[in-house]
């Protein structure tokens, strides 16, 4: 198991502060004879260097601790119950979960009655506090641990979701809308080369709007890179420019903006708002068969509403504007909404299209 240095200086400081205890307390209160005065050192000493290998070997290295301690209770009694091995058994607990580690306590408290024979009540009560206290203290620094990596896989998992979402939605649109002209391109390529011309300058439009997209977010990842040099994401602003680069690809699209926000709107409002708008004419023009897509935004004091009606033909890609299984779609847009604390209602209209309606709180999100 491999351990950060400063948990590695942790357990020396460990080790030596058992060493050194044990060993005063055992020159104090321990045999006055030499041969079994020096056993009694070199066993506290075997025991306190547990603490530095357990991380390597610790069944090993729990069994050592309870078998010097052992040596220590007979050599030593009243130096204190089977020396320290409460301390190992704390790092014990802390490395291996209970069903593993269970079994050091239950040897420790099993051999408790022990301390009767050179002490009494008293000894014994505090022999099994002192076991069980070590062991819930590691106890509870496993379950810590555990949950700060929980903590940090929740976080880098939601993370990566996010960065998921912003390439699909670059990524699905741009091609989109590159395929679209690069067909129109070839269609009229012999007969009507302007409008071939026109349709190449919109791939390469669309191109190099999809790079400094990639560009900017990628940007914003590097910790490094100063806030001055990070390119803003897209936002609300560039809502006219996305309708023009997909009216140049047939779908005409109309952009009605109305009323104003009591407050700037917040970056992440701005971004999922033109997400999901880009998002939504990217399936009306992929999926609906649309011709025309109206955009409406509706500025409050407390949200902002977006809506987009096309007029796709009834029914036509229903499925995969919902996503078609790949976990994008409508469902990548709802989980936009929801993360601002918002909501995203979608569904085919009666006289045919598709409508999408967004509800995002401006001041949850600020």
């Amino acid at each position: 198991m491999s351990c950060p240095p400063l948990l590695r200086w942790v357990d020396v400081v460990v080790a030596v502060a058992m060493a050194g205890g044990l060993g005063a307390l055992i020159v104090v209160v321990g045999p006055d004879s030499t041969v079994p005065l020096a056993a009694a050192l070199a066993l506290a000493a075997a025991q306190a260097s547990t603490v530095l290998w357990m991380r390597r070997a610790p069944e090993i290295a729990m069994i050592t601790a309870l078998t010097a301690g052992a040596g220590l209770q007979a050599l030593a009694p009243h130096v204190g119950w089977l020396g320290l091995a409460a301390a190992p058994l704390s790092y014990y607990a802390w490395l291996r979960p209970p069903r593993v580690s269970l079994w050091a306590l239950a040897v420790l408290v099993g051999l408790s009655p022990w301390t009767l024979v050179t002490g009494g009540w008293r000894d014994l009560m505090l022999a099994v506090f002192a076991s069980g206290f070590g062991w819930a203290w590691g106890e509870l620094g496993r379950t810590r641990v555990i949950r700060r990596n929980e903590e940090r896989r929740r976080i880098i998992d939601a993370e990566r979701a996010r960065i998921a979402r912003e390439l699909h939605d670059v990524v699905a649109h741009t091609v989109s809308v590159m395929l679209l002209q690069a067909g129109a391109a070839a269609d009229v390529f012999d007969t009507r080369p302007d409008k071939a011309r026109a349709a190449l300058d919109t791939i390469q439009d669309a191109g190099r709007t999809a790079l400094d997209e990639l560009h900017a977010m990628l940007r914003t990842m590097r910790p490094s890179d100063t806030e001055s040099s990070r390119a803003p994401q897209p936002g609300l602003d560039q809502l006219d420019s996305l309708a023009r680069t997909l009216t140049a690809t047939g779908l005409r699209v109309a952009v009605d903006r109305s009323g104003a926000p009591a407050r700037p709107v917040p970056p992440d409002v701005e971004l999922s708002a033109y997400r999901i708008v880009q998002e939504s004419l990217t399936n009306s023009l992929r999926h609906g068969g649309a011709r025309r897509a109206d955009v409406r935004l509706r500025f409050s004091a407390a949200e902002l509403r977006v809506e987009i009606v096309d007029d796709g033909r009834p029914g036509a890609g229903v499925t995969a504007r919902r996503g078609g299984g790949d976990g994008h779609g409508l469902t990548g847009m709802r989980e936009r909404a929801r993360l601002l604390g918002g909501t995203l209602d979608a569904g085919p209209l009666a006289d045919g299209g598709f409508q999408v309606s967004a509800r995002l709180p401006l001041r949850a999100a600020a």
